[in-house]
């Protein structure tokens, strides 16, 4: 039988060593190194859509792998992918570490310098797990691609640009559509979620934040149950205990949230921190707020910089999302693109306060009137992001969703022909 081994090394001169040592093993087919923590968990996304028998057997993760540590990435990809067999490669062989990698879903552990039989013994023994797993799985093919939730992040080039407005109005449009949704607040310092959707609840992400092996049934004492089914993970009442949640917490409660709902919106608020920026960085998507006026452009391209220069995201990944558009502004869309080098999102949010203002002050944005042409918009852009589920057969009632759902999909450009797209 044929090893498909995927090495993720960022240094130099121990990717030559890892694929020269690769080359000679018997019946291993390895792949070009990748050369971080990012580009692994797109190539391993990419062969699982493909196909699940694409996956390789065996992945190779150095201890120096960025920008997410070494250890979290084992844990994403096995949380992802769990029939694929992860080694670490490290110079430090301590128990300890030992430990915390089997902790992480590690199914070995290699030395450096490299070795020819270490690495055979470490590389056949978890192919072979990997094998057995597949073949005990049998036709349960879909769990080979493991959690496949998509997380979409929802930032604001500044503050008061609509990011809330946008991921409450998102995960509503996914949740009506029939997903499982959790919509996350992590602007962990002056987040307003549970003010939107007239949520009082004791418990919020912090609570998660030192656990290391987040259960489903501890996730779901976190969680407040919304009336509408979307799942609720707050930020706390106390802005200063938000410096609780680390990176590597957020790491871990994303992929917990990932591997229990189909989509996870997470609000990272207009300030960035290790937190929201490792929920970035894990995102399928990447939504950037801004309005169509100098400031929030110039706070747009200074965010989108920063991820680059960071190594969070690049701006060819990033979705801007232009709010309160009117065409008679000076600053279009296609400008606001060139200046930011993002993408922009198809659907523009037109500017009507006075649509959400009586339901913003009485904190219930979820009875949004279905004729908003906001409302409208941002379902529709839900739509265009593929994060709601498309109705299979239209009812006698002219082809509605339950609760509200006429609006998810149909993309309105901006200039609609028909009047009813319009957003000036």
């Amino acid at each position: 039988m044929t090893t498909r081994i995927l090495p993720a090394v960022g240094d130099a001169d121990a990717a030559r060593s890892v694929t020269t040592l690769l080359s000679q093993l018997p019946d291993a087919e390895p792949a070009a190194p990748v050369g971080d923590s990012t580009q692994l968990i797109d190539t391993l996304a990419r062969l699982a859509g493909e196909s699940l028998d694409e996956l390789p057997e065996v992945v190779l993760v150095h201890e120096r792998i960025g920008p997410v540590p070494a250890l979290e990435l084992i844990r994403e990809v096995s949380l992802r992918f769990p029939a694929i067999g992860v080694v670490l490669i490290t110079v430090d062989a301590s128990p300890g570490l030992f430990s915390a990698a089997m902790d992480s879903g590690a199914r070995g552990l290699v030395t450096l310098p490299l070795s020819y039989e270490e690495l055979v013994n470490r590389v056949q023994s978890a192919a072979q797990w990997s094998v057995g797993v597949r073949r005990h799985l049998g036709a349960g093919g879909d769990v080979f691609t493991g959690p496949g939730g998509t997380v979409v992040t929802v930032s604001g080039a500044k503050g008061g640009v609509g990011a809330t407005v946008t991921t409450v109005q998102l995960a509503l449009a996914a949740q009506a559509s029939g997903r499982t949704v959790a919509l996350v607040d992590m602007d962990l310092q002056s987040g307003d979620v549970a003010s939107y959707l007239d949520v009082q609840f004791r418990r919020s992400i912090v609570d998660l934040a030192a656990i290391t092996d987040i259960s489903p049934r501890v996730l779901s004492d976190a969680v407040f149950s919304h009336s509408t089914g979307i799942a609720l993970l707050l930020a706390p009442g106390d802005g200063e205990r938000g410096e609780e949640v680390s990176d590597r917490s957020a790491r871990q409660i994303v992929s917990a949230l990932r591997s229990r709902y189909e989509v996870v919106l997470i609000d990272c608020g207009g300030q960035m921190n290790g937190a929201n920026a490792a929920a970035i960085e894990m995102a399928d998507i990447a939504l950037l707020v801004t309005t169509p006026d100098v400031i929030a452009v110039r706070g747009a391209k200074r965010i989108v910089r920063m991820w680059d220069r960071l190594q969070i995201r690049k701006a060819e990944e990033t979705t801007t999302v232009v709010n309160r558009f009117n065409r008679n502004t000076e600053i279009q869309p296609p400008l606001i693109q060139k200046i930011t080098g993002t993408r922009i999102a198809g659907t523009a949010i037109p500017a009507n306060f006075k649509e959400l203002q009586s339901v913003v002050d009485a904190g219930r944005m979820h009875e949004l009137d279905p004729k908003s042409i906001v409302k409208q918009a941002l379902w529709a852009l839900a739509g265009e992001l593929g994060i709601v589920r498309a109705a299979e057969s239209s009812d006698k009632s002219g082809g509605k969703y339950r609760n509200d759902r006429g609006s998810i999909g149909r993309t309105r450009r901006r200039g609609d022909s028909t009047g009813r797209g319009k957003t000036d």
